[in-house]
């Protein structure tokens, strides 16, 4: 039977392209427009998992997904590393000179901001998603308009790619996680990463000590985002990512930091997806 997994964005998109890698070609792709709409599907149990990302290597943290995650109490099994091309793409036989408008994610268009300022005939236009106009382009054979999107969606839906990687930065990267309502059953001799979050009193050296145990029980901490506790103000949620190598030394922190801080939760235990 095929997995219903959750995607932001639709098909052709850098999530579905994730989908794909994580899981192969048998799954039962759900479409969601938006994040909430992603996590609802999960919550409504229409799907089995959702593919989120969660932090990129220009943009930084999805700070609005941490929030999600937490607030809907929803785990974390997995995780995938996926570099960013950015492709422009059209109705076959166009050129460049041909395209007056390039619709696109923001996010898609604020990376692709160089490319762009040799070609000022371009108007650029917002859209919800990068692998939508494509397939909007193909479906109602809109001429002079060219989407960005991964070479997925052009091979999905019949557009040439007119111009390649044209993406700022090279070195592009993004972090997407797996999620589900339920508590996953990883394997401890496969898991050497975990999400954490918890809230500090507000008093000097709080944090410094939690880092001091992570460190001690020989924790590598590879990320740290705080969100500010909406009810309480001046009072935050930290979000700790850390890698390890043997699973006691992670039990041995969480049983510790269980006791010095609150609100302490283990969002997801799982395989570092850095290869």
């Amino acid at each position: 039977m095929k997995k219903k997994i959750a995607i932001q964005g639709a098909e052709g998109s850098n999530h579905h392209k994730v989908a794909r890698d994580f899981y192969g070609d048998n799954v039962n792709l759900q479409e969601c427009l938006s994040f909430d709409t992603l996590v609802n599907s999960l919550l409504d149990k229409t799907s089995d998992k959702g593919i989120m990302a969660i932090e990129n290597t220009i943009a930084g943290s999805i700070i609005p997904n941490y929030a999600l995650i937490d607030a809907n109490n929803l785990h974390i099994s997995g995780e995938e590393y996926l570099n960013i091309h950015h492709h422009l793409m059209a109705l076959p036989g166009q050129q460049i000179e041909d395209i007056k408008e390039v619709c696109s994610h923001p996010m898609a268009l604020l990376q692709c901001k160089e490319f762009f300022k040799k070609h000022p005939h371009i108007k650029l236009v917002e859209d919800v998603d990068t692998a939508e106009v494509a397939k909007r382009i193909s479906k109602n054979k809109l001429e002079g308009v060219a989407a960005i999107a991964p070479k997925l969606a052009a091979d999905i839906f019949g557009l040439e790619v007119i111009e390649d990687e044209i993406q700022t930065m090279k070195a592009n990267s993004t972090r997407f996680v797996i999620i589900q309502t339920e508590k996953p059953n990883n394997g401890i001799d496969q898991i050497n990463k975990a999400s954490l979050k918890f809230q500090l009193d507000h008093k000097r050296g709080s944090l410094a000590a939690i880092l001091n145990v992570l460190s001690d029980c020989k924790m590598n901490l590879t990320k740290i985002q705080s969100l500010p506790v909406i009810e309480t103000p001046w009072k935050y949620s930290f979000f700790v990512d850390v890698t390890f190598d043997d699973y006691k030394d992670y039990e041995k922190a969480v049983a510790i930091i269980k006791i010095m801080a609150s609100e302490f939760k283990v969002l997801g235990a799982y395989k570092n997806g850095r290869k």
